[in-house]
């Protein structure tokens, strides 16, 4: 088997490349280990979209995105039958030291993303139940210091065009068919053994099946297995920005009372005052999940495979207590119930979308749980990097630069470089 593209990696940023990639003309084979398409960490995705970032490419990214979620049908060009659906919830990023909204709000302006800004009176005016009492930093349940009074008051700055995407493993999947409909082959449950090189370039990858996927191009989009890859590729000694898998849980409750009001979703809430994130489910739910504050501890992964799939009592009580502080009316099950994914954390938990030290191998890795919100625009990052990179352009020294067709804006995507400083603005967090 041959083509001109060899994407590794079925889930929505792998599927969104591939789809790309076929509209540009190339032959394109995916390639993933597991037995469906958006299986891997996408379907553990909690698919919130939103802006606030910590870079003018970070922001200007996930706007851009955002049309093309509420335009999912004319994004993907073809019928793929049932279509996942953008829900339009707006949310509240309530503020926190670690991130002042003086930072992202300058960068909202400059890329024309429409806010709101609150005081505490306003935030519990649009948000029944909330709690908006500063509690920073956040502590861990047992401390008895997370109980204690709040020490003022807090406020938030409102996204109302923010939302998140009902179901995440269905767009990877509209993405995928659109794909096949393009052209693209997708060779499910067959994992990649090695790279195959002539020089210093690649030439294929060798299957665990035995079988080789001659090619001219392979773009690494394997998730949280992207080290792994890596490394089979004898890539990663230029990267100033590391890759580790991380063990992730997102919990799942009944929404409180008056959350949300009737036949319309609850505003979502971004609260790393007290640690976590909070959005609406189909159904009267809550996914609340947490944003890695330095009270708990990270459960780093040698292996991804060895994630252990099930929610934990511990993780769960953490994560719904904290959301029930801030909205007073939840009650905490005595049960866990949830989901468990794994992340592909970069260092500063921005991603890398490059090519590498080895010719025609192609990196959308570090996605850090936060890049689903842009997987419809990575897909034409990675497609304008390969053709310009392939035609003889030097991305390290002159990088592509991305026009977005619906807001006009110009990316950088050297932002996105694997050689690229340490973002020393990142909240250290899944928020980027």
């Amino acid at each position: 088997m041959s083509a001109d593209v060899v994407v590794v990696g079925a889930g929505v940023i792998g599927s969104s490349i591939a789809r790309e990639l076929v509209r540009s003309g190339r032959h394109v084979v995916v390639v993933d280990k597991a037995g469906g398409v958006g299986h891997g960490s996408t379907s553990a995705s909690s698919a919130v979209v939103r802006f606030n970032f910590s870079t003018h490419a970070g922001v200007a990214t996930a706007w851009e995105s955002q049309f093309c979620w509420r335009n999912w049908a004319e994004h993907l060009e073809c019928d793929v039958g049932a279509l996942a659906r953008f829900e339009r919830s707006g949310l509240a990023m309530l503020d926190v030291d670690l991130a002042p909204r003086a930072g992202y709000v300058r960068l909202f302006d400059e890329v024309g993303v429409l806010y709101e800004e609150w005081d505490g009176p306003t935030l519990r005016a649009r948000v029944p139940g909330i709690d908006t009492g500063r509690y920073w930093p956040p502590k861990r349940i047992d401390d008895e210091k997370f109980w204690a009074p709040a020490v003022d008051e807090l406020g938030a700055v409102f996204t109302p065009d923010a939302g998140y995407v009902t179901d995440p493993q269905l767009a990877a999947q509209n993405l995928a068919t659109a794909a096949a409909r393009g052209g693209a082959e997708f060779r499910l449950r067959r994992a990649v053994v090695g790279v195959d090189t002539r020089g210093d370039r690649v030439t294929g990858v060798r299957l665990d099946d035995g079988s080789v996927v001659a090619c001219g191009a392979v773009v690494n989009a394997a998730g949280p297995w992207s080290a792994a890859l890596n490394a089979l590729a004898g890539v990663g000694s230029d990267f100033t920005v590391g890759l580790r898998p991380l063990r992730q849980e997102v919990a799942h409750v009944g929404a409180p009372p008056g959350y949300a009001p009737a036949g319309a979703p609850g505003i979502s809430i971004a609260d790393m005052d007290l640690g976590t994130y909070l959005r609406g489910e189909a159904g009267g739910g809550l996914l609340v999940g947490g944003t890695e504050p330095e009270c708990d501890p990270l459960e780093w992964l040698d292996d991804p495979d060895d994630a252990r799939p099930t929610p934990t009592a511990a993780v769960f009580e953490a994560q719904v207590t904290r959301a029930a502080r801030r909205l007073t009316g939840l009650t905490v099950p005595h049960r866990p119930r949830g989901v468990v994914g794994v992340y592909d954390v970069a260092d500063d938990w921005t991603p890398i979308y490059d090519r590498t030290g080895l010719d025609g191998f192609y990196v959308a890795v570090g996605t850090s749980g936060n890049q689903f919100k842009n997987a419809p625009l990575v897909g034409k990052f990675l497609a304008a990097i390969v053709a310009q990179v392939e035609d003889g352009r030097d991305h390290d020294a002159d990088p592509v630069q991305y026009v977005a067709e619906h807001t006009g804006q110009t990316i950088d995507l050297g932002a996105f470089s694997r050689r690229r400083p340490v973002n020393a603005g990142s909240s250290g967090t899944v928020l980027g």
